[in-house]
């Protein structure tokens, strides 16, 4: 059992999704006996989903302190998180709109729901189920969207409150940090759902099946790259005014520790000896930026999040609107913020978009197999964007060292 524990989990999840292929094209059809493993992962996936999107989200906004204190730092961060947040979402609904990764995939692929009807709300009705009549009955019924709404106004509250509001947001503090906890207990069941999951599909659908994924991976890979390679050197070439190549030669190490890994949390400490060594950011400002970026800048989950829920769509038929995409894009924004900084939070936002629009929660046991794979480059992008923003804050603010950071000596 120390053994099993002592390997690496990316490594353990990309063995388990090589087996069940291999285990699937042998077995065929028998292989569904064992689909029931994935469907228990599944439910623990949606088992967190209400208790780690309330607590999350509060912990994040009271996180952020005395918003009149925050001054020009907090501005400039946040506005920049702001914008490559949705910049990445409609980069991720442009892709889906223009491959259509789902497009002549059986249903069935993604388990037994029944295509949905149009979602017949208007724009009213939409806009007042933001706004929960009675909190509870939104956590007992999944209603991620009110849920988001009621936790984003009590932290709020927790800000405006001040001294007296600090108890409440330890208490919340604390809750999002167990709640880690335990989502990283139910991420160790990865590798025997990706195990089930994949056997089924590829012992019911053969290589048919396989295809849909391995395009939704490339795109998410394609997706990543291009907000790695092109947003985020826009920014620090044209706004920060910095040389783009310094920058990612002193991002290195946090880029691979990011990469294998696949957790911002994880990789905060190494992201923040870069920021501070190789780049020459301010301790204050890297301290800042990056810590609170680990928590609501998800670039890379905002992009991913609008592209799965294109993927559940066209496979289940389900008619978006031009209201609906602009829905997707605001909940991908903020299940991305809601997500906590470890592997395999991207998969439990999913019911947040999903549901939002009405496409089938049962899309999560189709992506669930491949999700890890495309966990680890998301989480690359996230923290090369924490990056990206703390420098180009730093330049702002006259709190960056430009010679210490064109410095070869200390990458």
């Amino acid at each position: 059992m120390a053994f099993w524990f002592r390997i690496p989990l990316w490594q353990r999840v990309i063995a388990a999704l090589a087996l069940g292929i291999a285990t699937g094209l042998i077995w065929g059809e028998g292989a569904v006996s064992i689909k029931w493993i994935g469907d228990l992962f599944i439910r623990a996936i949606k088992m967190l989903v209400v208790p780690l999107i309330f607590f999350s989200l509060v912990a994040g906004v009271a996180s952020i302190g005395d918003i009149r204190k925050l001054g020009s730092v907090g501005g400039r961060a946040m506005l920049l998180f702001l914008v490559t947040g949705q910049l990445a979402a409609i980069l991720g609904l442009t892709m889906g709109t223009l491959v259509q990764p789902g497009r002549g995939v059986d249903a069935s692929l993604a388990g037994s729901a029944d295509t949905p009807p149009p979602a017949s709300a208007s724009a009213t009705e939409t806009i007042l189920k933001m706004v929960p009549e009675n909190v509870v009955e939104a956590m007992a019924t999944t209603d991620v969207l009110a849920l988001i709404v009621f936790s984003l106004l009590l932290g709020i509250g927790i800000l405006m409150a001040r001294e007296e509001g600090a108890p409440v947001a330890r208490i919340f503090d604390s809750g999002a940090i167990v709640m880690q906890k335990v989502t990283i207990v139910v991420m160790e069941l990865t590798p025997f759902g990706v195990f089930a999951l994949m056997a089924w599909v590829a012992g019911t659908f053969g290589f048919e099946g396989l295809v849909p994924l391995a395009k939704l991976v490339a795109l998410n890979y394609i997706g990543c790259a291009i907000i790695i390679l092109v947003f985020y050197p826009v920014m620090i070439r044209f706004i920060a005014k910095l040389p783009v190549i310094d920058f990612f030669r002193g991002m290195v190490d946090a880029i691979a520790v990011s990469y294998s890994t696949a957790s911002s949390n994880a990789t905060l400490p190494v992201t923040l000896r870069c920021t501070q060594r190789n780049l020459g950011i301010s301790t204050s400002v890297s301290s800042f930026v990056v810590s609170l970026g680990a928590t609501i800048n998800m670039n890379g989950t905002a992009m991913y999040l609008c592209l799965a829920t294109l993927f559940g769509a066209q496979i289940f038929g389900v008619d978006l609107s031009w209201g609906d995409y602009a829905m997707v894009a605001f909940t991908s924004t903020l299940g991305a913020v809601g997500a906590a900084g470890i592997p395999g939070a991207g998969l439990i936002m999913m019911a947040l978009v999903f549901g939002s629009v009405g496409v089938p929660l049962e899309t999560i046991a189709l992506v669930a197999g491949v999700d890890r794979i495309m966990d680890m480059i998301r989480t690359t992008t996230n923290i090369t964007g924490d990056a990206a923003v703390a420098v180009t804050v730093a330049a702002m603010t006259g709190e960056l060292d430009r010679v210490e950071m064109i410095s070869d000596d200390d990458v």
